[in-house]
Parts: structure tokens; sequence; C-alpha cells
């Protein structure tokens, strides 16, 4: 038996520190998780909003840029001496030195002028249809020239050619490795046809400096529509080559639309910010990627330190706390095993070694409790013993009521043969009143009853005094009908004798008024007597709340006190009595009752 007991106890330790350990680890755990959540939340919005405003900003710069080649182009095709030059030429006219000079000096130097003035240019070069044209560097050039250029093998010359190197020259000092963009447009006439090509370049890192730009963790390339892919010059080939390899995943997330779209993708391993910024007038999109892998699992780094450094806490605390539970659990097995005893019948167990703490507290209440039941179940059965001689003495009570009632029966025939009816009247109401008076009730009447008690009562009153007190009654029926405890209303009724009306002795009226008030019953009794004054209201107040004695003596309010208990026992504290006087004038007590019956008489 010790060895199952001693199971149970450290059962009941593992339970303990579990629950206590559970109370700890879960609520933590939900703050860690929303917090480490939040982070990571975090983060990504943070770089969310800056791809977003570096794109935007890569819009309105690509934007001017564009806008910069469109109007050179345009104020070329607009030129007519270059134009009536051109014209003039296919036609097979030849110039002279002087107008060669002449046009040099007065349109070509004008046109070297504007581009030479417009930095963000790389240049804008006039391409004849034939070679019969003197060559003006670095704006008009001979169709023998445009052969060089790469984007003359292209099936499409006109339009924009992206990522190439200028090769208009074949000298060592124009073989740049500078990668140029630019824009081919044809120059057509009504009557001659094609007069020649308009070239408006531009270097690609000045269009694109995103792609250039050697930021870490950030990468750009700009995408046409007919699959081609361009890099900056700057990023490895073997990234470019990686790079590429994502292009597809991250393209298949993109969905056409003239707006920038950013957003975040997990793609290969990687968390990527990625923005898009559609360009319709180069037919291409330019594509912005952030890497925030480091960032992620940097995030991901101080969660893991942190569960790590939780569950170390969590192994220290379980020692911990299995310890303090066992100390606490020591008293309480003992507490346990007199509770045992006191479930078999023992009452006489003391606990000892109660301590300071908790369960010594629990300890000594649990003794005080065995001492207070010792002591009740001898009140009880004390009180038991006086219930029974009390229903021993109320049914001599009845057995005597009995023989009074039949004692004034006889007086009352008697009265009747002498012809003497007031006596006659006067011992009817007496056996009334003596009946309801003495009848054994366990619980409320009929406020209809009460008033019957109250009628036969001033009918004996009168008996005594040389001057009439009338009864007015103006109750509703619903009200005769409510539930009141007995003898509630009738030591009203005589405390308005004694002291209002006796020491006026003359005629005067008792009032006794009903109301409905929602769910409740206001029965009014107001006397036409001597009244009070407002310090013996105030007194007889305080006493009938208990806040004054009133004991011994009479006209000192215990039996409105009596009445205002037994209301409040029987309905509650909402419900009782009310005091309302005017020296001279008047008296009146306001009962207050609950509607406890609505049916017929409603």
């Amino acid at each position: 038996m010790n060895w199952k007991k001693r199971f149970v106890s450290q059962k009941l330790n593992v339970k303990f520190t579990l629950v206590i350990i559970l109370f700890m680890v879960i609520p933590i755990g939900i703050l860690a998780g929303i917090l480490f959540y939040n982070m990571e939340k975090n983060v990504v919005s943070e770089n969310t909003g800056y791809m977003e405003y570096t794109m935007e900003r890569n819009k309105d710069a690509v934007a001017t840029k564009i806008n910069s080649i469109n109007m050179s182009t345009q104020f070329f095709l607009s030129d007519e001496p270059l134009l009536e030059m051109l014209k003039r030429t296919k036609d097979g006219e030849t110039f002279s030195a002087e107008e060669w000079y002449s046009f040099k000096n007065s349109d070509i130097v004008s046109l070297e002028r504007l581009v030479n003035n417009n930095p963000l240019l790389y240049g804008v070069r006039v391409y004849a249809s034939n070679d019969r044209v003197q060559e003006m560097m670095p704006i008009l050039y001979a169709a023998s020239r445009m052969e060089k250029q790469p984007w003359q093998s292209e099936e499409t010359v006109t339009g924009w050619h992206y990522d190439f190197n200028d090769q208009i020259f074949n000298s060592y000092t124009m073989r740049q490795n500078r990668k140029i963009l630019s824009l081919v447009t044809e120059i057509k006439d009504s009557d001659s046809g094609t007069l020649g090509m308009i070239e408006a370049a531009m270097t690609m890192e000045n269009m694109f400096p995103s792609l250039y730009e050697n930021i870490e963790d950030e990468w750009s390339c700009f995408l046409t529509e007919d699959g081609g892919c361009y890099f900056g010059e700057g990023d490895g080939e073997d990234e470019n080559t990686g790079r590429q390899e994502l292009l597809a995943e991250i393209m298949a997330q993109y969905t056409a639309d003239e707006e920038i779209q950013t957003c975040y993708l997990k793609l290969q391993g990687q968390h990527l910010i990625v923005s898009y910024l559609p360009l319709q007038e180069l037919n291409g999109t330019l594509l912005c990627v952030k890497n925030i892998t480091s960032n992620i699992h940097h995030v991901y780094r101080m969660r893991n330190t942190f569960v790590a450094v939780m569950l170390v806490l969590l192994v220290v605390l379980t020692f911990f706390i299995n310890a303090i539970v066992k100390h606490l659990l020591k008293q309480l097995y003992e507490i346990l095993r007199a509770i045992r005893r006191v479930q078999g019948g023992d009452l006489d167990v003391v606990i000892e070694h109660c301590g300071p703490d908790e369960m010594g507290e629990l300890g000594t209440q649990i003794n005080k409790m065995l001492t207070r039941i010792k002591q009740l179940m001898d009140d009880n059965l004390k009180r038991e013993m006086l219930v029974k001689n009390s229903e021993i003495r109320a049914l001599q009570n009845q057995i005597n009521a009995h023989f009074i009632y039949n004692v004034l029966e006889s007086i009352k025939m008697m009265a009747e043969i002498d012809e003497e009816y007031d006596i006659s009247d006067a011992v009817t109401s007496l056996g009334k009143l003596l009946r309801y008076s003495m009848k054994w009730v366990s619980g409320n009447v009929l406020v209809e009853q009460e008033l019957e008690y109250i009628k036969n009562y001033m009918a004996l009153i009168n008996l005594r005094f040389d001057y009439e007190i009338y009864l007015s009654l103006n109750l509703p029926e619903i009200i005769l009908q409510q539930e009141i405890p007995k003898m509630s209303l009738q030591p009203i009724v005589e405390n308005a004798i004694y002291h209002g009306i006796e020491q006026m002795a003359e005629d005067t009226n008792i009032y006794i008024k009903g109301r409905v008030e929602g769910n409740d019953c206001v029965i009014e009794i107001t006397d036409a007597g001597r009244g009070m004054t407002e310090e013996e209201m105030a007194q007889l107040r305080q006493k009938i709340a208990g806040e004054l004695d009133s004991s011994g003596g009479s006209g000192n309010g215990i039996g409105l006190k009596n009445v205002q208990d037994r209301i409040q026992i029987a309905f509650g504290g909402a419900y009782g009595i009310e005091v309302a006087s005017q020296i001279g004038c008047y008296t009146k007590i306001i009962v207050r009752i609950p509607m406890t019956h609505r049916g017929e008489a409603e």
C-alpha cells in the first residue's frame, strides 16, 4: 500500500508540474509566434516599400530619357534643310564644296549643338540612303556606314535596338565597351520614298542605371517582348546564368499590366521581393529583384535561438517547480488523510503542524470547520428538540382555542336570547379575531384575509372609545388576492390608533388604499391623526432601518420594525415600508410587496 500511495503522490506531482509549465509555455509560445511572425512581415513590408519607391524613380527617369530620344528624333525629322539635302542627293544631284560647307555651318552645326546640349544622349546620327553625301561627323553619314552597325542585320531595322557596341568606325578609338541602345526611325518623303535613317542612341547604363548598380542582394534586368534578356556588365556570367534560371518562375507570377507590380516570392529556397515596371514604349519590362533571404534567415535564427533558450529555461523550471510542488503537496497529503478520516465518521481529527503558508492556512481552516461542524450538530439537535416542543405547544394551543371558541359561541347565544345584539356582534368580532390570530399558518395569507382581521379589530376598538374611528378601504381586486405575511397590516393600524388618533379623542378616519406599480403592489395606510415632526419621523425611520436601537417601551417603532423585517425576509430587501407624515395632519405608512398572483384577478 505504501508504494501505491507513493506512486499516486509522484503522479500528482508530475500533473501539477505539467499544468504549471503548460500555463507558462502556451502564452509565451503564442506571444513569441506572433512576435516573430510580425517581424518577418515587417521585413517583407519594409523591403516591398523600398522596391516600390525605387521602381517609381526608375519609371520617372526612363520616361524622361525616352522623351528625350523621341524629341530629338522628331526635331531631326522636322529639319527642312536636312530633308532637302537628303532628297536632292537621292535624286542624283551633286553639291559643290561651297554648298557642303554652307550646309555644315548652317544646319549641321546647329544639330550638333542640340545633341551636345543634351547630356542624356549618346548621339543622334543621320544615315543617307546612298553614299553621295559628304559625311559630317557626328551627324551625317553615308549609307555604307550604316551597314557596320549590328542592328542592320536584324529582320526589322526600324524601332528599338538594345545592348550593342557602336561599330560605325573600325578605328581603335571607337571600339568602346560601352553598351548602347538606339531608336532607328525611317526618313520618308511622299515623292522620293525613303531618304535615310535616323539613329538616336543612349548608353544602356544611362537608360537603365539599376542594371549597373552594384548593390548587395539586388539585381535588375530588362526583358523584351521578343525574349531578349539584358543584364548589366558588372554582373558575372555565373551570376547571370543563375538569375536566368529564376526568370522563368518570376515571370510566371507576372500578369501584364500598365502599372508597377511588386510582390513577395519564395522561389528555389530564396525569399525575393520582385518589382515589375512595364515599359510599353520600349516593348519590354524592367525587372528589379531584391534578395531578402539573409534578412528572413536572421529572423529565423532569432526565433530558433529564442526556442532553444526557452527549452533550457523550461528544463530548469521543471526541476525547480517540481521541488516546490513536492514541498507544497506534503502538507496537502496530510490534509487529505485527515479528510478521509472525517469521511469515515471521525470528527475528532486535528490537523497538526499547520505552517504559515497557504496549505497551513487550509489546515487551520479545516480544524475550525470541524469544530464548527460539531457545534452545529449539537445546535441542530437542540433545535430539533425545540421544534418538537413547539409543535406540541401549538397542538395544545389549538385545543385551548377550540375551548375558547365554544365558550364565545355560548356567550353569543345567551346575548341573542336576551336580545343584546351589540354584545352578540362584539363577541362575534372577538371570535373571528381570536380564530385568525391563533390559527396555525406556516406561510403567507391573502391581503383580503388580513383586511378582514382589521375590520374585526376595528369593531372591537370602537367599543372602547366614546368617539368613532371609521375605516375606509379602497383596494382593487388584484391586490386583495396578493400574498402578505400574516399580521403585517394590523400592527400598522394599531400603531396609528395608539400613537396618532387616541391622543386627539375625536371622530376620525383611517384610510387603506392600494394600487399597482409595474410588478409591485403598494398599500397606503393613512390616519388623520396628530402627525409627527421631522425629528420624530427621522428617528422612526432609523428604528425601522435598524440603525437605532428600538428595544423596550412602547411607541418606539418596534412594531413597524418587525413588519419591515418580516416583509424583507419573505420577499427580499427591495420591499418593505416607508413613512410620510405632517404634524397636525396625517401619518402615512406605505407598504410595498411584490405581485405574487396575476391569473383570474387580472
